[in-house]
């Protein structure tokens, strides 16, 4: 097993001298060094969740080449499996893929048998090679942890007809799980309180940033690709270039030297190399200068990517095909389910299935606080809509209302016999918890027959909607039995590690009343989560006036 464990500083258009360090998990805009947070540190400069004091002197930067990396699985980076088969194999890495403890299980299969895939894309800060240096600086950063700044999920439908990705800002404030390192067997205790998501690298390798993910959305990941520094200038080189647009000249770099140093006139061109590597670092210049517009501008670059990678006839040339895969497949760290150019053929022949009009681009929705970002109400409508296999395009077929669950292998016991704990979830973003609530539906329970039922006033969770979890198959009877006597949908019974028994949580589509109405079901995108299709060759980037040029 092999994981990179370095990591450095990315100074401006490879300048190898390597500018003074910040006390910071993340990098900052100065010494001429594009930053790819959403804002800078607060006067303090810690963030939330973590502890006063000193922290280690090191650089951390941030680099979008998902981009890349995912267009080349898209593509079929394993097209060239046929030349040096046993020579590219050897070039991929691999690492475990969930390192918490908790599981999030598979989705149920459709009608058909089959079932969605997800695949989450990581670009870590790395720099653990003479090219990585050369390209992004900080020799004297070597030898530290590495940070997940680029995390993408992407999910494909079970009917293969549609595919959505989601970007996660790295700013965004969460708790990172328990993670154990498979290396050397060291424990990384969860994290105490929220902090930026970029740190789950550092928690024992990519397992960590999956079990993250898995925490937070809930969606089951299948697999994970993680793609090094130097492969987003020699993947952009091997397809020859990929068309992008500005509505405006740009040069990113102020008077104080900060940006990303891209220069380009008003219009689309084909970049490569170490301009790619430019469109995708550059915040100071795109719209408002946040990380969420240079989110877009990878978004941008993907698409157009895979449109080049389906449409250009050059790459059946195959000494591309090579050059490609040779690069590809030594930059790749992968999960053991992909760890062989195989297994990476089989996955993009899926991929590719996927017409560019069906693709689905969007960043996680997501609200300030203070200097970083958490999810908001929209995330979880989301990560809902990639968890139940909707797709985010809102074309998908009529589907057919869901046929009744299994008979579960234990039955329920009798009504008195069902120890049931009652949870108030109404509470919301825009609205605080409902009083009285999980008392009210305890009441009801009781009055039916649950004689075991009993209110939980000590945990107060948010839930959008009315939930019933148990933990073990033995138990799941029981959960349904509880949902069906409140009139509940089978699909609020959810199996949960998170729970000890059958545990009711009243979620905020059920705060009055004493009769459940099954909500009417919302699968649109949010808006928030600016969605671009995958067909879309018109998008633009906004310039900033202040980064213009004449």
């Amino acid at each position: 097993m092999t994981r990179s464990s370095v990591q450095g500083e990315d100074t401006d258009e490879g300048a190898a001298a390597a500018p003074e360090r910040e006390e910071a998990v993340r990098g900052d805009g100065d010494n001429g060094v594009e930053d790819t947070g959403s804002n800078t540190k607060d006067d303090s400069g810690s963030t939330e969740g973590e502890p006063e004091g000193p922290r280690p002197r090191r650089r951390r930067r941030v680099l979008r080449w998902t981009a890349v990396v995912l267009a080349v699985v898209l593509a079929g980076t394993a097209g060239a499996g046929y030349l040096y088969y046993e020579h590219l194999n050897d070039n991929i890495k691999q690492d475990v893929l969930n390192l918490g403890d908790s599981k999030v299980a598979a989705p149920t299969p459709n009608a058909a048998g089959q079932t969605p895939l997800n695949i989450l894309v990581i670009g870590s800060d790395a720099r653990d090679s003479e090219e990585n240096q050369q390209l992004g600086g900080a020799r004297e950063t070597f030898g530290s942890t590495p940070l997940a700044d680029v995390q993408m999920l992407v999910h494909l439908s079970a009917d293969r007809s549609n595919m959505s990705v989601v970007s996660m800002p790295r700013d965004t404030l969460l708790e990172i799980p328990k993670c154990t390192d498979p290396d050397d067997g060291k424990v990384h205790p969860a994290s105490e309180g929220r902090v930026m998501t970029n740190q789950s690298l550092g928690h024992g390798g990519p397992g960590c940033t999956v079990a993250t993910w898995q925490e937070l959305t809930g969606i089951h990941i299948d697999h994970f690709v993680m793609v090094d520094f130097a492969g987003v200038v020699s993947m952009a080189d091997a397809v020859g270039g990929v068309p992008v647009c500005v509505d405006a000249n740009i040069h990113s770099r102020d008077a104080g030297g900060h940006g990303s140093g891209l220069k380009l006139a008003k219009g689309t061109h084909p970049v490569k190399g170490e301009q790619a590597l430019q469109w995708l670092r550059t915040r100071y210049g795109f719209e408002d200068g946040s990380d969420l517009a240079r989110a877009k501008a990878q978004h941008m670059y993907l698409n157009s990517m895979v449109r080049v990678l389906r449409e250009n006839a050059t790459l059946s040339s195959p000494n591309k095909l090579r050059r490609l895969a040779e690069e590809a497949t030594a930059a790749l760290t992968v999960d053991p389910g992909l760890d062989s150019v195989k297994k990476l053929y089989d996955l993009s022949n899926e991929l590719r299935a996927v017409k560019p009009e069906r693709i689905t681009m969007t960043t996680m929705p997501n609200r300030y606080v203070g200097a970083r970002v958490e999810p908001t109400e929209d995330a979880e409508q989301l990560f809902r809509l990639v968890r139940e296999d909707i797709a985010l395009d809102g074309k998908d077929a009529k589907k057919k209302p869901d046929a009744e669950p299994e008979t579960p292998a234990d039955p329920a016991a009798s009504d008195d016999e069902i120890a049931v704990q009652v949870r108030n979830g109404t509470r919301t973003d825009d609205l605080g918890t409902a009083p009285g609530r999980a008392n009210t539906v305890t009441g009801l329970l009781v009055d039916r027959g649950f004689t075991k039922a009993v209110a939980d006033p000590s945990v107060l969770p948010s839930e959008d909607r009315t939930v019933v979890r148990y933990p073990s198959a033995d138990l799941e009877g029981d959960a349904r039995r509880v949902a069906k006597s409140l009139g509940l949908p089978a699909s609020s019974v959810k199996r949960s590690t998170d729970v000890s028994g059958v545990t009711l949580v009243v979620g905020a589509d059920w705060r009055e009343g004493t009769a459940y109405k099954v909500p009417e079901s919302d699968d649109s995108t949010p808006e928030s989560a600016e969605a671009l299709n995958g067909a879309d060759d018109s998008a633009c980037m906004h310039v900033n006036p202040a980064f213009t040029w004449s």
